[in-house]
């Protein structure tokens, strides 16, 4: 079986307006995923705390949270 590139996994509990939310701001910049969403959010609010900063990119797979991750950041839309 092949290695995992991200081999950690976090699960979440949503409430049903949470989820829309979610879905709303996903399809609104054609996200291709929920997880790449969610990344997507968590990569914005540690840039918001000035953590880190988002680069370019179009893939799910892109969508790394830190930069040393070995996954590229996927694209910053603030």
């Amino acid at each position: 079986m092949a290695e995992l590139e991200r081999p950690e996994r976090l699960q979440i509990m949503l409430t049903a307006d949470e989820l829309a939310a979610l879905e709303n701001w996903r399809f609104e910049r054609r996200m291709p995923s929920r997880s790449a969403a969610v990344r997507e959010l968590l990569r914005r609010g540690l840039h918001a705390d000035g953590f880190l900063t988002a680069a370019q990119g179009a893939k799910s797979q892109d969508f790394g949270i830190l930069p040393n991750s070995g996954i590229v950041n996927g694209p910053s839309r603030d």
